[in-house]
């Protein structure tokens, strides 16, 4: 399979607390639910696409426990059957028991554990929200594919996908498209360490 990172993140990179304003307070969080307004029937189509090539779900604790808890109620919207009926891991140290089955909990070597879920057959290992696991997958070398949806927004703080210190990482843009309501959709595939050069070394300088 494919390990896929799927966010949704403000113009300055904040991917905390997209869809309410009690989604995560974390650390003091006050600007939750800034995704809401952009939402669009184009990228619902969007989104639905990208869920319909997942065949797995990976979660880190807090994106599972949110998930799980509101999901098994939602029983008319489009994307339950998915949501509900994929199989399912989640990354965590703590827990002992997942409800939301089928779920298999990672509470090892997760790095290792990931890799060994993705040598399995299958298309998509989707990995939505759970930006902390996320950047560790990252550094790990273990993501194949990043879906961002931005919105026109800037959040000003709060837990953001790419931090300062970060791991440096190359993309290839595969796809790009804009919603009617301002949603900057990207995807990319990852393609190794980043490129360096100088500016104007062997090409012409565009204000000349």
């Amino acid at each position: 399979m494919r390990l896929v990172v799927q966010q949704f993140l403000t113009l300055d990179g904040v991917s905390q607390g997209p869809g309410s304003p009690d989604e995560d307070p974390t650390d003091g969080f006050d600007q939750g639910g800034w995704f809401v307004p952009y939402l669009d029937e184009e990228f619902l189509d969007v989104a639905a696409a990208w869920l319909g090539t997942a065949d797995a779900l990976l979660f880190g604790r807090r994106t599972y426990e949110s998930f799980a808890r509101d999901w098994p109620t939602m029983t008319d919207h489009p994307f339950a059957p998915l949501m509900n009926g994929l199989p399912k891991y989640v990354a965590s140290h703590s827990l002992t028991a997942a409800a939301w089955n089928p779920t298999t909990i990672l509470d090892g070597d997760v790095p290792s554990q990931v890799a060994e879920v993705k040598r399995r057959p299958g298309r998509d290992l989707q990995v939505h929200g759970s930006s902390r696991l996320a950047r560790s997958l990252l550094a790990a070398g273990l993501v194949d594919e990043l879906r961002l949806a931005v919105a026109p927004v800037v959040a000003g703080r709060g837990r953001r996908l790419f931090p300062d210190d970060g791991t440096p990482a190359g993309l290839r843009l595969v796809s790009h498209r804009t919603t009617p309501r301002g949603l900057s959709v990207h995807t990319f595939e990852t393609a190794g360490l980043p490129e360096h050069g100088v500016y104007g070394a062997g090409a012409q300088d565009p204000a000349s």
